[in-house]
């Protein structure tokens, strides 16, 4: 048999995937609800994209309360770095939407477009990432963290225990997983 060819869908996968067959079994207002989550999705990764571009290129926006403009303008103004991996291991890593240290001064801020609200623990372990990738004792550092949502921004100053707390959990967490990949 000669099957069909599909060079358009290679890599790609389909909203009703038979791997993710979950949706045999979904009333139509679920499954018209967990469409528009998933085109929410989406849309988060292009204001993400937009985000880091506008960034990158020094593109101030409208000063508005809108969420986006705040966060471009902010990163923007403070001269933050925009999509900046931080790593630990291949076990932890992660990357900051947008990073500056000077003067002994770390930000980082986070840009959340979905409705859920959004926890600043992300954020805490971006800055314990930091301080083990760049050899930088959390006790020595000020930290600004910032969450812009919903046409907010919430900003935090994390005690250095609680970053030296997620710091040890990460070194610990590793060895762990680590000496579970030696047994296996």
């Amino acid at each position: 048999m000669n099957f069909n060819e599909h060079w358009d869908i290679e890599g790609r996968h389909s909203f009703l995937s038979p791997s993710q067959y979950h949706w045999i079994n979904y009333s139509p207002e679920k499954l018209e609800e967990r469409f528009y989550n998933s085109e929410a999705v989406k849309r988060g990764t292009e204001l993400h994209e937009y985000a880091s571009m506008a960034i990158k290129l020094g593109r101030k926006q409208p000063r508005t309360k809108d969420t986006v403009n705040m966060f471009i303008n902010d990163a923007i103004g403070y001269m933050m770095q925009s999509e900046q991996p931080l790593y630990y291991s291949m076990n932890c890593f992660g990357t900051a939407d947008a990073i500056s240290f000077d003067k002994n001064l770390l930000r980082i801020h986070d840009l959340k477009t979905g409705v859920t609200e959004a926890s600043m623990v992300q954020l805490e372990i971006y800055a314990a990432l930091f301080c083990l990738e760049y050899s930088k004792n959390p006790y020595d550092v000020s930290m600004e963290l910032r969450i812009y949502q919903r046409n907010e921004k919430r900003i935090e100053n994390p005690e250095p225990e609680t970053i030296r707390a997620i710091m040890d959990k990460i070194i610990d967490f590793d060895h762990m997983i680590e000496r579970i990949k030696k047994d296996l």
